[in-house]
C-alpha cells in the first residue's frame, strides 16, 4: 500500500486526519513504509534503487537532507528561503565536515532567529537578486550560500563549498567578493572575504580543496591546478591536479575518489583505473617530473606529506 503518493511531505496531523491512528504511523515506520522526514513532518517510503550511483552513501546522505529541507519548508508558518550548508547541498556541493543535522532558512528580517532540534532560522538581510529556485525551493543564490558559509564554519570547510560552488556554477573572485559586501560591517565578513578570495574552482573534489587549504596553512607554495602535460612532441599525456615549477616541476596528485568508489568511469572497475593511473604516472616521470601522491588519510595526518613535499619543491 502507497501510504504516502508522491514526494510532499506530510503532517502528523495530516496522516491522523486521513485515518491513521497513531499506533498504525508508529507501525508504518517501523515497516519503513513511511519516513520522518524533520520533526513532525513524513513522506513516503524512498523506492529500492532510486538513489543508485557508485556514490550511493553520499547521495543517501544528501537526498535525506533535502527530503528534510522540503519537511522543515512546509512545517514553518511563515516564509523561509533555505540558506547556509542546506543550500549548498540543493545546489549539489559536496561537503567535509560540517554537520547536516539541521535545515538551515533564512528570513530577511531584523530579527526572530532561532536554533531548533533539527531546524537553524537566520534572520538577515537578504535581497531578492539573491534567491532563485532549484527544483522547486527557494534557495540562496550560489554566491551568497558561499558567503554564509564563509561565515558560519571554519576555513577549511568553507573552501571545501567554495570550491564546489565555484566550479560548478563558474564563480568568479570578483563575484564571491560582490556577495560578500566587504563595505558593510557584519560579522564573519572578514572570514567571507578570505574564502572569496581563495575560492578555485579548478579544484575538482573535497579532497583537492582540502589539500589547498593545507598547502596554504604550511606555507608551501601555492601550485597551479589541473596543468595539462604533454611530451616533447606536444602530444597530451595527463592532465594533473596540481603542479608546481623547478627544476624538475612537481607533480601532485590526490586519490580519494577510487577508495570511495566514486567518479569511477562508466563501465571500469577501481582495478582497470589504478592500473591506468600506474602507467599515466610512469610516464610523467619518464618526462623527469617528481610526482608525489598522498589519500584521505595524509590530509588528517599530513607531517609526511609536508616533508616530502618540502624536499622536492625548491625554497623561496
Amino acid at each position: 500500500m502507497d501510504l504516502l503518493p508522491g514526494t510532499t511531505p506530510v503532517r502528523r496531523s495530516e496522516l491522523i486526519a486521513a485515518g491513521m491512528s497513531e499506533a498504525e504511523i508508529r507501525q508504518a515506520l517501523g515497516a519503513g513504509a513511511i519516513v520522518r522526514v524533520c520533526r513532525g513532518m513524513y513522506r513516503g517510503a524512498v523506492p529500492p534503487g532510486a538513489v543508485t550511483g557508485p556514490g550511493g552513501r553520499w547521495e543517501e546522505l544528501v537526498a535525506a537532507h533535502e527530503r528534510a529541507v522540503r519537511g522543515v519548508l512546509r512545517r514553518l508558518d511563515s516564509p523561509a528561503v533555505v540558506s547556509h550548508v542546506s543550500a549548498a547541498v540543493v545546489h549539489g556541493a559536496e561537503t567535509w565536515d560540517v554537520p547536516l543535522d539541521r535545515v538551515h532558512v533564512t528570513r530577511s528580517v531584523p530579527t526572530g532567529a532561532r536554533r531548533g532540534h533539527d531546524l537553524v532560522l537566520h534572520a538577515l538581510p537578504l535581497d531578492p537578486a539573491e534567491t532563485i529556485r532549484v527544483r522547486g525551493l527557494p534557495v540562496t543564490s550560489p554566491a551568497r550560500t558561499v558567503v554564509d558559509v564563509a561565515r558560519t564554519v571554519p576555513f577549511g570547510q568553507a573552501v571545501v563549498v567554495a570550491d564546489a560552488l565555484a566550479r560548478r556554477h563558474g564563480l568568479g573572485t570578483a563575484e564571491l567578493l560582490g556577495a560578500a559586501r566587504p563595505d558593510r560591517r557584519r560579522r564573519g565578513t572578514a572570514a567571507a572575504v578570505r574564502v572569496a578570495r581563495f575560492a578555485d574552482g579548478r579544484a575538482a573534489s573535497p579532497g583537492e580543496s582540502r589539500s589547498r587549504v593545507l598547502f596554504h596553512t604550511a606555507g608551501i607554495p601555492a601550485p597551479d591546478l589541473q596543468r595539462e602535460v604533454r611530451d616533447g612532441s606536444g602530444r597530451w599525456l595527463a592532465t594533473v591536479d596540481f603542479w608546481w615549477d623547478g627544476r624538475p616541476p612537481v607533480v601532485g596528485e590526490f586519490d580519494g575518489e577510487i577508495k570511495y568508489g566514486r567518479l569511477l568511469p562508466p563501465g571500469r572497475t577501481a582495478g582497470q583505473v589504478i592500473t591506468e593511473e600506474k602507467v599515466r604516472e610512469d610516464r610523467l616521470r619518464d618526462l623527469g617530473l617528481h610526482v608525489v601522491r598522498w589519500t584521505w588519510r595524509d590530509l588528517t595526518d599530513p607531517a609526511a606529506l609536508l616533508t616530502r613535499l618540502r624536499t622536492r619543491l625548491p625554497t623561496r
